[in-house]
């Protein structure tokens, strides 16, 4: 990917589009797909919508029960346990996939967290970054070969966020040793899915595993868990019932249409490496644009920091490499 790739393609799906509209008359079956956080918001939105089209479904979940919950009228889905934020518990989720798939056409790593109380995981890694960044980050290469052996080629599929824009990654303090920003750490992580995307696509393409990243759109979901109602008043998402008043706000089902557009549009055949938003290539940003006006800023697709973050994620996950 180049940054002159970074733009829209002529997609016949728009801001409004739904996961419906995105995967009718699609036909899934014989694939299978790992949708972490399926069981909830987005995830468990797309994870009707890929199951509803043929697919078979696992589903990592932190909360096995709840996600068996909430999948009970949902065919095709199965659940194993994971915690992203625990690399064991990662590998040993990667394992017992491994064990029931020769393959793996396709990875969404729906499931984050946002604007979370300072958190320490792991060996003192700061909690956005680790499980929105580094568990996914683990999960997919130890999910690699299966990837690899899919017939038809595999995609990788992120959500990251418009919140990328406020920060490139942090490389003097990634894990806010000093200074703790709750928004600047959701915003380095988001900017990390991007580049992870990059550099996945440039190892994996000649495999045939191609990896995107995306804005999924404004929506009200259990991402704002630990946002406080007044937090989300304030900054006009909310009225004080909690309904939706912000401009601009999609359902969860438009929410969850632009990863499975880039997880099954014909048009991102032989693409990859690409930032997507409202089922389109996303424009490149410019510095001072406004985060509303969409677009990926220039520093999260830079190929060099992709593979400076790659090496980063590698040493800390100790995780298998990829490719070459």
């Amino acid at each position: 990917m180049t940054t002159t790739d970074q733009q829209p393609i002529g997609s016949p799906f728009s801001f409004s589009s739904t996961a419906e509209d995105v995967t009718a008359g699609l036909d899934l079956s014989g694939r299978t797909a790992v949708v972490t956080g399926g069981y909830s918001g987005l995830g468990l939105e797309t994870a009707r919508a890929l199951s509803a089209a043929g697919a078979r479904v696992i589903v990592p979940a932190r909360r096995p029960d709840t996600a068996r919950a909430a999948l009970r009228h949902t065919a095709g889905c199965e659940v194993v346990p994971m915690d992203l934020a625990d690399l064991d518990s990662v590998r040993a989720a990667a394992a017992l996939i491994a064990g029931s798939s020769p393959s793996l056409d396709l990875l969404l790593a729906v499931a984050g967290v946002m604007a979370t109380p300072q958190r320490r995981v792991g060996p003192g890694w700061e909690g956005q970054f680790a499980a929105n960044h580094l568990g996914h980050f683990a999960l997919a290469c130890e999910l690699y070969p299966l990837l690899a052996a899919a017939p038809g080629g595999a995609r990788v599929v992120v959500n990251s966020s418009a919140g990328h824009a406020l920060t490139d990654i942090r490389w003097h303090d990634p894990h806010f040793r000093t200074g703790y920003d709750k928004w600047l750490a959701y915003g380095q992580s988001k900017t990390a899915n991007v580049l992870f995307a990059v550099h996945l696509d440039a190892l994996g393409r000649t495999d045939g595993v191609r990896a995107f990243a995306l804005h999924p759109g404004k929506i009200i979901t259990g991402l704002q868990r630990e946002m406080t109602l007044q937090e989300q008043i304030d900054r006009g998402w909310v009225d004080e019932h909690g309904t939706v008043v912000g401009a601009d706000f999609k359902t969860p089902s438009q929410g969850a249409a632009t990863g499975l557009w880039a997880a099954t549009s014909p048009l991102l055949a032989d693409r990859g490496g690409l930032y997507v938003e409202d089922c389109e290539v996303a424009h490149l940003a410019g510095p001072a644009d406004p985060m509303d006006d969409g677009g990926v800023r220039r520093y999260a697709v830079d190929p060099d920091a992709a593979a400076r973050l790659w090496g980063l994620s590698l040493a800390a996950t100790g995780a298998t490499p990829i490719g070459r």
